[in-house]
């Protein structure tokens, strides 16, 4: 579990930063609304093989239904930020080959091991922004995913075109550069989409 301040919060917030368990579907639900987190993804997206008519289709109850069954198998791995016991960020990661649309990137192909895993999605509302939350389920979630038995944890953030201009809240669901930077991970020297790393020694 993870605590952190944030300077730039207008008063004090000292979020509880925990893995998910099966009875968190509720929080869950509440946290992501009726849009589904974004448009009905349900973070659904690095789930499935490809985006196309079958994802248009997937989008909103038929990807709750999917995200419910895995949070509630167990099968879903993610960090919640908790304010005065209420839902107010997420954090999702998993091993590489857990993400069939990642497998198929040919932006995000690199050599890997099987111990690889990856920090697919954040989701935090406007009013929780620049607060250190991001920090702080990153942070988490990378610790996780070591004790779970990654060797190397990655992330595809995206990378503004004017480093004076923040990437707006709907691009950054993967997170942005000086977040990883943040906790620790650096830059693969690679052409095509960023691609940052955090490994254990």
């Amino acid at each position: 579990m993870a605590r952190a301040v944030s300077e730039s919060a207008p008063s004090a917030v000292v979020p509880e930063i925990r893995p998910i368990a099966s009875a968190d579907w509720p929080a869950i639900v509440k946290l992501f609304g009726e849009n589904g987190a974004c448009g009905g993804c349900w973070c659904m997206s690095w789930r499935v093989p490809s985006h196309g008519k079958e994802w248009e289709a997937a989008k909103g109850e038929p990807n709750r239904r999917a995200l419910c069954r895995l949070v509630k198998k167990g099968e879903a791995h993610a960090v919640l930020a908790f304010v005065e016991g209420g839902p107010v960020a997420w954090c999702s990661f998993g091993p590489r080959e857990s993400f069939p649309r990642l497998m198929r990137s040919r932006a995000l192909a690199r050599e890997y091991g099987p111990d690889t895993w990856s920090v697919v999605c954040f989701f935090i509302p406007p009013r929780w922004r620049r607060r250190g939350i991001g920090t702080a389920l990153l942070r988490t979630a990378t610790e996780r995913a070591f004790e779970l038995g990654a060797r190397e944890v990655e992330g595809f953030p995206a990378v503004p075109w004017d480093p004076k201009v923040a990437v707006p809240g709907a691009f950054a669901w993967t997170g942005v550069p000086r977040l990883f930077e943040a906790c620790g991970y650096h830059r693969l020297k690679r052409k095509g989409r960023a691609i940052y790393v955090s490994s254990r020694e």
